[in-house]
């Protein structure tokens, strides 16, 4: 049986002004200016949509002190996609930028692996700077739709759809995970938090937010065996994605397609 396309949508919701020495864990010119922007991704395609993460609130972005460029849920009404109508999303980890607004989608199973609902509900949540990532009322709703049946949980790899499979990296948060998704070009990898920047990938220099340094390094060779070359890895966080990929036109928003060739290598 041929394996399916999809098209992928990378839509930017928010952003936060940041040095360089906040985005590695050793960086030569901490100082120099390194914005950070946050997205959401929509897979497309086989009749159905899939939702990868589903960012955060306004009321998120005054508290966290984050740029909320436009919110994530109405983007993806303006695209076509009905969140009451999304049956799968997939949470790549439950930090509180790709897991916010989850009520919003009352009829999706949530897709996410084991080790990330218990390093998120376990013993590591009582130090502080691990915690600080998850809004704890993001967590709670979590646990309430795992007791309703609506969670899926995953260990290490598993399969999506023919074409799209999730792959536990670790590192960033024990339950990392990343979506290998075959479309026109390849196999693209949606490595949000496994990667923030393209430069953390390829300088071996982690995003200091992170469980487990070894677990991340290891994550880079993963990506690489997974993506049919650097250029099919898309970061979680990097501005550059804009610049690199065709952007969809008539939105108020910005949206790119990465399941298409970049413009120049990354």
């Amino acid at each position: 049986m041929s394996i399916p396309d999809y098209e992928i949508v990378a839509i930017r919701y928010a952003t936060v002004h940041r040095c360089a020495g906040e985005n590695f864990l050793s960086a030569d010119h901490p100082d120099a200016p390194m914005p950070l922007d946050y997205f959401v991704w929509v897979i497309r395609g086989q009749g159905e949509d899939i939702v990868v993460d589903t960012g955060f609130t306004e009321a998120v972005a005054r508290t966290r002190k984050r740029s909320y460029l436009h919110c994530p849920i109405l983007a993806l009404r303006q695209l076509g996609v009905d969140p009451e109508a999304v049956k799968h999303v997939v949470l790549t980890h439950l930090h509180y930028d790709h897991a916010g607004n989850l009520a919003q989608f009352p009829g999706a199973t949530f897709h996410l692996q084991e080790a990330e609902v218990a390093y998120a509900t376990g013993r590591f949540m009582a130090h502080p700077p691990l915690q600080r990532g998850y809004d704890a009322e993001d967590i709670a709703l979590t646990v309430r739709w795992i007791h309703s049946g609506r969670v899926k949980f995953h260990d290490g790899t598993g399969d999506l759809r023919p074409g799209i499979t999730l792959h536990r990296i670790g590192g960033h948060t024990l339950g990392m995970q990343v979506v290998r998704v075959r479309t026109a070009r390849g196999w693209v990898v949606l490595a949000s938090d496994s990667t923030h920047f393209y430069d953390n990938l390829r300088q071996r220099n982690p995003f200091p937010v992170l469980h487990d340094v070894g677990a991340t390094l290891q994550g880079y060779d993963c990506l690489e065996q997974l993506a049919d070359s650097p250029d099919h890895i898309i970061p979680g966080h990097d501005p550059a994605v804009l610049k690199l990929y065709p952007q969809l036109p008539g939105l108020d928003f910005d949206a790119v397609r990465v399941d298409l060739a970049p413009y120049t290598s990354n």
